[in-house]
């Protein structure tokens, strides 16, 4: 594994939710708040296709690895959905992304 200090990843479950609505996903946010190393996730809804998924912020690539290795697959699993996943390492694309005035080096 990388000595990244912050990793991004990307996320999708591949599954149909038309009416995304707070009883839908409050209590995976909840949820998502105990993840360990998580500092935050920004949903994705897919546009004409309504697959959940989103780009989350953790603290290093092993608490990444474990979410996507474990809950993640776990909530796909539970949906019936496929799961993708990607990593990404924050700090390598930290200065071109300020340069594109990213909230997530503010």
């Amino acid at each position: 594994m990388s000595k990244s200090k912050r990793v991004f990843l990307y996320g999708e479950l591949q599954s149909n939710v038309p009416n995304f609505t707070p009883e839908i996903w409050e209590p995976v946010n909840e949820r998502l708040k105990t993840v360990p190393g998580l500092i935050r996730k920004t949903w994705l809804v897919g546009m004409n296709t309504n697959t959940l998924g989103g780009l989350y912020e953790f603290e290093n690539e092993k608490t990444a690895w474990d979410f996507a290795t474990g809950p993640y697959v776990e909530e796909g699993r539970a949906i019936n959905a496929s799961v993708t996943v990607k990593l990404f390492d924050a700090d390598r694309g930290e200065l071109p992304s300020r340069g594109m005035n990213s909230p997530h080096y503010d």
